[in-house]
């Protein structure tokens, strides 16, 4: 139980409604995190070289630990704003605006670098695309506005897109590892290609900070916790499927295009990896890939482009449903200013989040444009930026939260617990946690160590959100680096009863009552 004051939060007038169902939360992670291996593969085979199956597998541990820990918290605080709450909730309103506003940025370059993918994959299907850069970025900033409109109509609408392309893909990308390594893939030359291509420490460390963006959007699903009815009960099994799901594939491709045969580039034998890591292509690389299949590349190239265009447009469209909800959690606990906390009457929708923050994500895409061939580095750079920091911030929330916050049931836990007292609180901690956080940090270290966009965008990013958010806080009375006092035992006992987990909510009580 928090030793916060007595101050009640009530649940906001203006709410979300519970629309999500199984499947739904399933496709909702899945649009997000689902289409990562289409915009990672190429720029992380393009860095990592021969160990790019080295970087997805130590990427793939850390976002392993990081599902985990999202499935415990989301189960056991199922409220809009993921991450930024859970943060909140452990650490405060300072820690907590931190953590909602890396993530903010990352789902902001998540509109615009997916919707930037998404003319990317047309372009195979429609090669002029690319040979006329206006033209290419004015589609892509008409798939933004698209996206927005669609979110604005409501999360129903948008939710069956999801749930439509990320079945078909599921299945697809599943074909093409099937097809790949039976019909192409030789272990030989992958442990050639391993042993003559091994990067540097530099490329590799590099490599590494960009495999995080395969596996970023798992959080996507708590983002919808307030959407969906008997979250706990619901977003366990969507997590455990989804981290499977997407393990498989990243390891699986990274693989695959380490142990196929060279192609001819200008007459002249190069790795496919090399191939695949051009600025020319890696905007593309799935559909790329999968022309070098023999026998069934034929006809993979006649849909796999339009199908990874889709799969990214909606990876780009959970990324206006994330800062949308974000920024609405954000404002109903005071961290943004209320307006971002109003709905729709009709819809429930946050309109004013959705609107504002896509056109952050217009910005982001106009000053891409402006970096020329290093465009896609510039908003690779912050995406992996945000994710870490963001990341790092809610491992140390789970850890708090244990000891803070013993009363709150956790219908799931991370594995491998041992029991812990620290300044007189009993609690548990995981052994996953422990390596999620040392691995999390490990990526920050070598995003701000290889990326020049990353470490110095990044943190002006954060600097400038902090600027904004000591102004309104001093302008409002509040505490710029303290808290707000919260009944967090009175908003738990509502959001419990709000997502209809009655069971819970008796088990809660009766821990306050016996503690």
């Amino acid at each position: 139980m928090s030793a916060q004051g007595p101050t009640t939060v009530a649940q906001p007038e203006e709410s979300l409604r519970r629309a999500v169902s199984t499947w739904g939360s399933y496709s909702w992670g899945y649009a997000d995190v689902g289409a990562d291996i289409y915009v990672a593969l190429g720029l992380v085979v393009g860095a990592a070289m021969g160990a790019a199956n080295i970087a997805f597998a130590f990427a793939g541990i850390v976002y392993v630990c990081i599902g985990l820990a999202y499935t415990e918290l989301a189960a056991a605080y199922p409220v809009a704003g993921g991450g930024q709450f859970f943060v909140t909730r452990a650490l405060g309103d300072f820690m907590g605006f931190v953590a909602g506003w890396a993530v903010l940025l990352d789902f902001t370059i998540d509109i615009s670098l997916f919707a930037w993918f998404t003319i990317g994959y047309l372009s195979v299907a429609v090669p002029w695309l690319s040979e006329h850069e206006l033209l290419k970025f004015i589609a892509v900033l008409g798939v933004t506005a698209f996206l927005t409109i669609i979110n604005v109509v409501g999360v129903r609408h948008s939710s069956r897109i999801n749930e439509i392309v990320a079945a078909v893909d599921v299945v697809n990308e599943t074909l093409i590892l099937v097809a790949g390594f039976v019909l192409a893939w030789q272990p030989a030359l992958l442990e050639r290609t391993m042993r003559l291509h091994w990067p540097s420490t530099d490329n590799l460390l590099l490599g590494i900070s960009l495999a995080i963006i395969s596996f970023v959007g798992l959080e996507s699903i708590s983002q919808a916790a307030e959407e969906t009815y008997r979250p706990s009960t619901v977003l366990p099994r969507t997590s455990m499927a989804l981290i499977l799901t997407i393990l498989i594939f990243a390891v699986g491709y990274s693989n695959l295009v380490l142990g196929m045969p060279d192609v001819l580039s200008g007459g002249v034998a190069t790795p496919l990896y090399q191939f695949l890591g051009n600025p020319a292509n890696n905007d593309k690389a799935v559909a790329v890939l999968v022309g070098f299949i023999p026998y069934v590349g034929l006809l993979f190239k006649l849909y796999v482009p339009f199908l990874g265009a889709f799969l990214v447009m909606i990876s780009s469209n959970s990324g206006v449903f994330g800062a949308s909800r974000i920024a609405y959690a954000m404002g109903t606990t005071g961290l943004l200013p209320a307006a971002f906390k109003m709905t729709n009457a009709k819809t429930k929708t946050p309109v004013v989040s959705i609107l504002v923050f896509s056109s952050v994500a217009l910005v982001e895409l106009i000053a891409a444009y402006f970096q020329g061939d290093q465009a896609l580095n510039f908003l690779a750079d912050l995406y992996a930026f945000g994710a870490a920091l963001s990341y790092t911030l809610v491992f140390v929330a789970l850890i708090t939260l244990r000891f803070t916050d013993t009363a709150a049931p956790r219908p799931f836990r991370m594995p491998l617990n041992f029991a812990v007292t620290l300044r007189g609180r009993k609690g548990s901690v995981s052994v996953a946690s422990i390596v999620g956080l040392l691995g999390i940090m490990a990526i920050l270290v070598f995003i701000i160590l290889t990326h020049p966009v990353g470490r110095v965008a990044g943190p002006l990013w954060v600097v400038s959100g902090i600027v904004g958010y000591a102004i309104y806080r001093r302008h409002h009375g509040r505490p710029v680096f303290g808290s707000v006092p919260r009944d967090w035992v009175h908003h738990h006992e509502e959001t419990l009863s709000h997502a209809g987990e009655l069971e819970m909510l008796d088990e809660y009580r009766a821990a306050l009552k016996n503690p």
